[in-house]
């Protein structure tokens, strides 16, 4: 059963009630990922705050509320924003797409091996043969393949007439 003394000894301590509320809210935190807890988390640490600042039980409560539903109703949206960003940019094989590669191992439509940022792939060609030392262009990745083509021509030098 619950004291007066018992609950007097915790209104003496209610900063590591806050703390405490503080840990269990980020724990449930871990386990829902929608960012509400870990806002209530930072309520209840403005709780601690507010305790530590001389404030009485009524004024934590209301300090942890406002400073709960503050950071749900400003912080929370940004966060969920970025969060659920897509990536900037290409990544992983996609990336590989239009990167020029050299040819280690003699490339032909059945394969052979080309350096490719920095590691070795098998390879094929899109239908010509290269030869080991040729400049080549990936054009697609099948797998862990990529398939090769020649390099495009570099444009032609524009000459500027004379006047």
């Amino acid at each position: 059963m619950i004291t007066v003394e018992f609950l007097d000894a915790l209104l003496d301590r209610s900063w590591l009630v806050w703390i405490a509320a503080a840990l269990v809210l980020g724990i449930l935190e871990i386990t829902a990922i929608d960012l509400v807890f870990a806002m209530l988390a930072g309520g209840a640490l403005a709780g601690a705050l507010a305790d530590a600042l001389g404030l009485g039980f009524v004024g934590q409560v209301l300090v942890a509320a406002a400073a709960a539903a503050l950071l749900i109703g400003t912080i929370r949206p940004v966060l969920l924003r970025r969060l659920r960003m897509p990536p900037v940019g290409t990544t992983n094989t996609p990336a590989l797409v239009g990167r020029p590669a050299l040819v280690l191992a003699e490339v032909t439509v059945r394969g052979g091996r080309v350096k490719l940022a920095g590691e070795t792939w098998s390879a094929r060609s899109t239908g010509a043969v290269f030869d080991v030392g040729d400049d080549v262009v990936v054009t697609a990745i099948d797998g862990a393949t990529a398939v090769v083509g020649p390099l495009p021509a570099p444009p032609a030098p524009t000459q500027i007439p004379e006047t």
